[in-house]
């Protein structure tokens, strides 16, 4: 037979089957052929064998329904010969369904018994916000491993019934929030009202705005324990806006370098103007990282704040904390919202004792308290952190380190400074040249870049910097002064962790002067307190020669941004410092009395 000849005798074939089968469905028969309705009957009983009274009989896609009586026996009429669902439900009971199929039905009745289990217990509970003191969460939504739910209230509570004893998973969400997930045990439920009670928090998936968990974590890292902002000369050279690098830090919202400090502002444009009053959530803030110890767990504030069309306004302010130790981290007002109203400079101070072994994300930020043209100001001189207050224009308390008298370099910065690891290369050129009405951003510019004056702490002892030179950041001396070969005139130090791979240090520096030479010295301090005055290796330095004391003397004139291989190099061997963590303080002695401001301009250091 062809293949042609063979579809043409299927085509005959289906046509004379279909008239054989017209008429008869095509669906397979569910039910009993012609038996029409019945009965279900039955009797309902708990799991100790003894008949329930009152429970709630109903069938699928029927509208019988029964209750039983008090031998807990129940009947159904007139229901459909077909595959049925029977439903059993009473309160304090579980709810149970029985799939009844029509070749159950035995001359029109079908019995079915049930056994309901106990469903006396519940969980009950409430439900904080933990962004917000802990204040009851109102619309949240709590869902058990079963499938039931609740929404707590305005008072934060829900509570769900008609439970069985046994585990259960609760499941807790509301939007905005980090969902949580709390164990119910069966031993929960151990008490006369067969109650479980359970008390949630939950923490924003925001913790400051416009920041999440996720990016709380990759914060900048406060690795010291002074920032000074502003552009005046305050108890020169300590607060200067050449040593004063706050802007560096990351600021969100409306803020500006000006010559009191740096100015948390409330963002107050015709649009901005419009936003509501919010007393919980900063409107700008700059926040960072840090560990806390016992030897910087207080905070110092200097601040103030300035009048508005000559009248005296309050600045509505705070600090928050979220500790990024906790399972849950969430953020916390420290203490209540504070507000400021002067026009000299007030020292605040905020107590991190609770945090003490912990790495925390400290903001310091300026509330909304008004809608409308309301703008405000927190101008900041400095943020401190030491073992007790900071005050006035005082440098860090704590004991100095023994043999580096005059300093301000002590035992408790030693300890507490972080290490920073997160270069290997530090950058002394600036890509944005500063004026003063340009700090801000020249300053901002250094963050990324692992620019010495961003990640290294400069301590202006007797003398100012040079921050925006073409050839590098400028350390130096005074000119003319008295020779001191015991305290440099102003350094810049870091905690590094060395180790094998990261134990050379190379400094790419240079000078100025055409007869004068520079003095600098790296001094090495474990958290031993150990003090160790380094030479290098080696160097290519035109002019150079070691001075008692492990002093450098040189001078080099070459180098520029644009040459750097013109620069001097001198390279040193850290290697007796492996596996340690070293406050390393490049510092310009004032070694010759010349007349001159010797200069050490730092182009380039690099760990290899």
């Amino acid at each position: 037979m062809t293949i042609k000849t063979f579809f043409k005798t299927c085509l005959i074939t289906a046509v004379l089957g279909s008239f054989v089968l017209a008429g008869t469905s095509c669906q397979k028969e569910e039910t009993p052929a012609g038996e029409g309705n019945g009965t279900i009957t039955g009797t309902v009983s708990d799991s100790n064998g003894n008949p329930v009274e009152g429970v709630s009989v109903s069938a699928s896609n029927t509208e019988s329904t029964a209750t039983t009586g008090a031998d807990g026996t129940y009947t159904l009429s007139n229901v459909p010969v077909a595959t049925l669902s029977v439903t059993f439900e009473k309160e304090g009971y579980q709810t149970s369904s029985i799939t009844v199929p029509a070749s159950r039905f035995s001359n029109g009745t079908a019995t079915v018994n049930a056994t309901l289990t106990i469903a006396g217990a519940k969980i009950t509970g409430t439900i904080l916000d933990g962004a917000n003191g802990d204040a009851p969460l109102k619309g949240a939504t709590v869902t058990l491993s079963t499938g039931t739910s609740a929404t707590t209230g305005s008072d934060g509570t829900f509570t769900i019934e008609n439970l069985t004893v046994r585990d259960y998973t609760l499941t807790v969400s509301a939007e905005g929030y980090i969902e949580s997930n709390t164990a119910v045990a069966e031993t929960d439920f151990n008490n006369e009202e067969t109650t479980a009670t359970v008390t949630v928090t939950l923490y924003k998936t925001v913790l400051l705005p416009g920041l999440t968990l996720s990016d709380l974590q990759n914060a900048d890292i406060w690795y010291y324990n002074e920032y000074k902002g502003g552009r005046n000369g305050d108890n020169y050279p300590m607060f200067d806006w050449s040593s004063d690098y706050m802007a560096t830090l990351d600021f969100r919202g409306a803020w500006a370098e000006q010559n009191e400090g740096t100015a948390i502002q409330i963002r107050n444009n015709e649009e901005q103007q419009s936003n509501p009053a919010d007393h919980n959530n900063f409107d700008s803030f700059v926040f960072g990282r840090k560990m806390i110890t016992e030897d910087n767990k207080i905070m110092s504030l200097k601040i103030r704040n300035f009048k508005e069309n000559d009248q005296a306004v309050d600045t509505e302010y705070g600090v928050t904390v979220i500790d990024m130790t906790a399972a849950e981290p969430s953020a916390v007002k420290l203490g209540e919202n504070k507000t400021i109203n002067s026009e000299s400079y007030t020292d605040v101070e905020f107590d991190l004792s609770k945090y003490v072994g912990k790495e925390i994300v400290i903001a310091i930020g300026t509330y909304r308290a008004e809608t409308g043209n309301y703008f405000r100001q927190l101008c900041i001189r400095r943020i401190a952190f030491a073992s007790t207050a900071v005050k006035e224009w005082d440098w860090l308390p704590g004991t100095e380190v023994s043999g580096l008298d005059g300093w301000h370099m002590t035992e408790e910065m030693v300890r507490s400074t972080m290490a920073n690891s997160k270069y290997t290369t530090f950058t002394g050129v600036s890509k944005v040249s500063g004026s003063r009405d340009e700090y801000a951003t020249a300053y901002q510019s250094w963050r990324g870049l692992g620019h010495i004056a961003a990640e290294w702490s400069l301590v202006p002892v007797n003398k100012d910097a040079e921050p925006f030179p073409t050839e590098g950041f400028v350390i130096k001396t005074r000119g003319n002064v008295t020779p001191n070969l015991d305290t440099p005139e102003s350094y810049f130090y870091i905690k590094y962790p060395v180790e094998a791979g990261k134990n050379q240090m190379t400094l790419k520096a240079r000078s100025f002067s055409e007869a004068n030479s520079t003095w600098f010295r790296l001094t090495a301090i474990d958290e031993d307190m150990n003090v160790s005055h380094i030479l290098p290796a080696s160097h290519t330095a035109d002019s150079y020669s070691e001075e008692t004391g492990n002093f450098v003397k040189f001078n080099h004139r070459n180098g520029t941004a644009d040459a750097p291989d013109g620069y001097a190099t001198f390279t040193y061997d850290l290697s007796e410092f492996n596996g340690k963590e070293v406050i390393l303080a490049l510092g310009v002695y004032a070694g010759e009395q010349n007349g001159d401001e010797n200069k050490l301009c730092i182009n380039e250091i690099t760990f290899n």
